[in-house]
């Protein structure tokens, strides 16, 4: 056994020497793609950095990250300077992270997002302002290319669901220079002709920059403007570009674009058949129901004897009338015994009996009675009030 064996702090720090004197090494530009991102409570971003047959360990000091024009994000290509150099504790190699762009694809993404939260605070996306797609359409507008499978299996799909309906294709390209501006161009066509029930807008799959005329701006404000609803099926179910969200309703793919603009005949009929045979059901159990209810009508007592019912209504207003007859008698004559009572108390004590029987009422000239012989003086003129009339006297004594 050799004594001169080196311990692993050694030999990870003498990698790294060897390392730090690499001039290529100390200043390296490294594409690949995020994952694994970390951002430490430090400030200090950790990440791996990988491509389709590799992997590196990275980090990205605070002091460095505080100067990132973008936020860094798992997913993202990147482009990164940096030092590469042996982390002694754990033993491997990393990339020190200095600088870092966006590279290719990932700048695309950074505009793709920007735009998309650019337009949704805008209200671009909201559900208000989608159109409803009509259910039965009979012109569908088309915007795709007009080679290839697209436009092929839209026309296949639309035809075998209603052999009646009618395409109308605008032919746009679909990517590279120019594409979104013929994009545009074809919407409002569309809305100057207004002779489509819906639009679809489509194309198959690709990459992201296959994609991107459907990411522009313009082609957004030109499907927010339209005035006929619109389908965007743009890609492969998994892709998702800005005419999805801003368009009235997304399709996974052209195909269910045709299936969602196009109602099925023999699915209409099916529904409109079985609708027929459940109004005939219905129409036949409440036919029934007024049938037995007319035959329990017809056997009510009414109709055996229609007077019935007035004889016996008339009867009771007989009795009510006697009733209230003889009330009213009842009433009048309790009222005229009384009458006749406070009469008899009212005659009894009336002034003109007592006069009657040879008395008068001695009254001043104004009326007053006089009571006492007190109340009057010698030569006072005064009315004597007699059962038969009244005398002026006048006082001698």
């Amino acid at each position: 056994m050799q004594t001169n064996a080196i311990t692993v702090t050694q030999l990870n720090k003498y990698v790294k020497e060897k390392l730090a004197t690499d001039e290529y090494l100390q200043n390296v530009l490294v594409k690949g793609e995020l994952s694994n991102l970390k951002v430490h409570y430090t400030g200090h971003i950790y990440f791996t950095l990988k491509d389709e047959n590799s992997l590196l360990k990275g980090v990205m000091f605070k002091a460095y990250a505080g100067n990132l024009k973008f936020k860094p994000e798992d997913g993202m290509s990147v482009i990164i300077f940096g030092t590469v150099s042996v982390f002694e504790r754990d033993g491997i190699y990393q990339i020190y992270c200095k600088d870092m762009m966006l590279d290719g694809v990932g700048v695309l993404y950074a505009k793709y997002e920007e735009l998309k939260k650019k337009l949704e605070a805008q209200g671009m996306f909201n559900v208000s302002h989608k159109k409803k797609i009509p259910t039965y359409a009979s012109e569908i507008g088309v915007i795709t290319s007009q080679t290839g499978s697209v436009i092929r299996d839209i026309i296949n799909v639309s035809l075998r669901r209603n052999p009646n309906v009618h395409i109308n294709l605008i032919p746009s390209a679909v990517q590279g220079e120019g594409a979104k501006e013929q994009i545009v161009r074809a919407i409002k066509k569309f809305n100057e002709l207004n002779n489509v029930d819906v639009i679809i807008l489509a194309r198959g799959g690709g990459s992201l920059e296959d994609l991107w005329p459907f990411n522009e701006e313009i082609v957004a404000q030109a499907i927010y403007d339209s005035q006929i609803p619109v389908i965007s099926a743009v890609g492969h179910e998994t892709d998702f570009s800005i005419s999805d969200f801003v368009a009235d309703l997304r399709a996974p793919t052209p195909s269910a674009a045709a299936e969602l603009a196009v109602a099925d005949v023999n699915e209409t009929k099916w529904k409109i058949e079985n609708y027929k045979n459940n109004m005939k059901i219905l129409l036949t159990k409440k036919l029934n129901e007024m049938k037995h209810r007319f035959d329990r009508v017809k056997l009510s007592p009414v109709f055996e004897n229609p007077l019935s019912n007035i004889q016996t209504k008339q009867q009771i207003l007989d009795n009510d009338i006697k009733n209230l007859s003889y009330a009213i008698e009842k009433i009048y004559s309790n009222n005229k015994t009384r009458f006749v009572e406070l009469t008899s108390i009212l005659d009894s004590i009336s002034p003109l009996k007592t006069l009657q029987r040879g008395y008068t009422v001695t009254q001043s000239l104004e009326g007053k009675i006089i009571k006492k012989s007190l109340d009057v003086n010698k030569s006072d003129k005064l009315k004597l009030q007699f059962v038969d009339g009244t005398r002026l006297v006048e006082v001698l004594d």
